[in-house]
């Protein structure tokens, strides 16, 4: 019997995660079958425990059950215990749940590897502090960046995750009107993008040095990107390569196997400028 894997969230129908798996399972020749699963917003834990009772061996954890997947978990990796967030799932040989939160690694993985965009003694701008910016704190100060600067609407939410971050790394938060820049790399983190607006960050941010990322994804460039691409930065990318990646992560650590992610992130790509 194929092992059983599955991403829960609400909304749900978006999902490119049972493609992507799939993909992975296929090049990996492992036998499983991966679904998506679309979770009223108040049974979430009802739900998974189920899952894991009838054979489900792992699951991917969207919007909005990421904190509610992390008080499932019976044990954390360090990056889900700092990130107080959990995107994966994994059921362990004595019946424990294991949370582990790849978004991190992904977009860590998608900028270095795909993109080569260093960031080690690099100064980082990161817009948000909402969970998506919670998880890839961590992953960003263990590649030692000279610094990493969170803003965000609310200044005190900023504030707030800046100093649960400390001791990793150098990290501070900041008002939007008290930036100065450029910045070496900028990460948009809120999901602005989704609605075509655009966060009240000033222009002196981007250089034409400046790498910027928007965690979005869509057919043509984020709002975002073409707000960057007009101010002349050297780089504009988008979520679709973190996707992949934290997928990867995620598929790594129920497997053991390594996936090609760069063959599936081609596809999708292809297939979204179809």
């Amino acid at each position: 019997m194929s092992d059983l894997y599955a991403v829960m969230g609400n909304p749900i129908h978006h999902s490119k995660s049972p493609q992507i798996h799939s993909e992975f399972a296929k090049q990996t020749q492992q036998d499983l079958v991966y679904s998506a699963m679309l979770v009223p917003i108040d049974s979430f834990e009802s739900v998974a425990k189920e899952f894991f009772q009838k054979n489900g061996k792992g699951l991917n954890i969207t919007v909005p059950f990421k904190e509610q997947a992390f008080q499932l978990a019976d044990q954390l990796t360090v990056r889900a215990q700092t990130a107080q967030a959990v995107n994966t799932l994994m059921l362990q040989a004595d019946g424990s749940i294991l949370g582990d939160n790849t978004d991190g690694a992904g977009l860590v993985g998608d900028l270095i590897n795909n993109h080569h965009v260093a960031l080690k003694d690099k100064r980082i701008l990161v817009i948000g502090a909402g969970g998506a910016v919670r998880g890839i704190l961590q992953p960003f100060l263990n590649e030692q960046p000279t610094s990493i600067t969170v803003v965000n609407r609310t200044f005190e939410k900023a504030k707030v995750l800046a100093s649960s971050f400390k001791e990793f790394g150098n990290i501070s938060a900041c008002e939007f009107d008290q930036l100065d820049g450029p910045f070496d790399v900028i990460i948009n983190g809120t999901s602005a993008s989704l609605s075509g607006e655009l966060p009240p960050v000033p222009d002196c941010v981007v250089g034409t040095h400046t790498a910027v990322y928007d965690m979005m994804y869509g057919k043509e460039p984020t709002t975002f990107l073409k707000w960057s691409q007009s101010l002349g930065a050297e780089k504009t990318l988008d979520g679709l390569g973190m996707l992949v990646g934290q997928a990867a992560v995620s598929f790594t650590l129920w497997r053991q196997q390594q996936p090609d992610s760069q063959k599936v992130l081609m596809e999708l790509r292809k297939q979204l400028q179809a």
